[in-house]
């Protein structure tokens, strides 16, 4: 495998801070170490914005213009379509990633070739305005507590914009229907005025959209330490449940608002926050 090189070097990404199609491939190799294990051996959907954040971007799933060397899956959709999905699995594919103005990568919850058996639960917590993320830390502190009394522990992370995810590592056998139906099941439980677990927009004005429905074989989610397309390059970031109750108790929503460079030190103070969601094993409850 050679080494990626990176055309267009200068080209503004996100041109309100400067940062280049140079400076997110920098980017990817200082995190690679930490994003790797999340990402390796699962399907990834590209967001691609090969004119920066303020230009027309797009999901691509299939795994076109790929290397020879670069990993694929074939992921079987809906309808007997099939895709050809990438697999990053090295510091040179996050690099080509990165060539392809691949600004956010969006792995599938499960890991090839057992497509049909999801690794953890994830809850997406998605405020609509005027709802915040500190709205989103009230209710994943109550969704954390829910599942620590049916013995599961959870993890949390930014979503590099607006909301938080919260995800059951399970490591084990359960499959998309068990998981689905649990995360269904709990969303829907959640007894609170500001929770709403239906899709549809004009219900979600001010409430926290509890999405269960991540729970899919061809649901992706944006990757720990993953960019977003926003106009600063925000990241989508792990952190603990004291800085979740800080940030909340302090009202400071800014407090969970991470950018590349802060990431980048924040691993060098703390590791990978995330990585137990990679390793421990939980059962969902009968």
């Amino acid at each position: 495998m050679s080494a990626v090189e990176v055309s267009n070097p200068d080209k503004l990404l996100w041109p309100e801070a400067g940062f280049t199609k140079a400076d997110l491939a920098a980017y990817y190799g200082s995190v690679a170490d930490a994003m790797l294990p999340h990402v390796a051996g699962r399907p990834v959907t590209l967001r691609r914005f090969p004119d920066g954040v303020d230009g027309w971007g797009w999901y691509q799933t299939n795994c076109r213009s790929a290397p020879e060397w670069l990993e694929t899956a074939v992921v079987r959709g809906r309808g007997g379509a099939v895709f050809r999905m990438c697999l990053l699995e090295t510091p040179a594919a996050l690099a080509w990633a990165a060539n392809m103005a691949a600004i956010e990568l969006h792995p599938l919850l499960a890991c090839d070739p057992e497509l049909d058996r999801p690794t953890a639960v994830v809850f997406d917590l998605d405020p609509g305005p005027p709802a915040d993320v500190l709205d989103c830390c009230e209710l994943a502190l109550i969704l954390r507590e829910r599942l620590a009394e049916l013995g599961l522990e959870s993890f949390a992370k930014t979503t590099g914009s607006v909301g938080l995810h919260v995800y059951v590592p399970l490591n084990t056998t359960a499959t998309y229907t068990e998981t689905r139906r649990f995360a269904r099941a709990l969303a829907e439980s959640l007894a609170d005025p500001r929770v709403v677990t239906i899709q549809r927009r004009s219900a979600r004005i001010g409430k926290v959209l509890v999405d269960w429905m991540q729970n899919d074989p061809m649901r992706s989610t944006v990757a720990p330490y993953s960019p977003r397309a926003v106009p600063w390059p925000t990241v989508s970031t792990p952190v603990t449940w004291p800085e979740v109750a800080d940030a909340l108790a302090r009202g400071r929503a800014e407090l969970l608002t991470f950018t590349t460079e802060t990431v980048v030190e924040r691993l060098a103070r703390h590791g990978d926050l995330f990585r137990p969601v990679l390793e421990l094993e939980q059962r969902l409850p009968a």
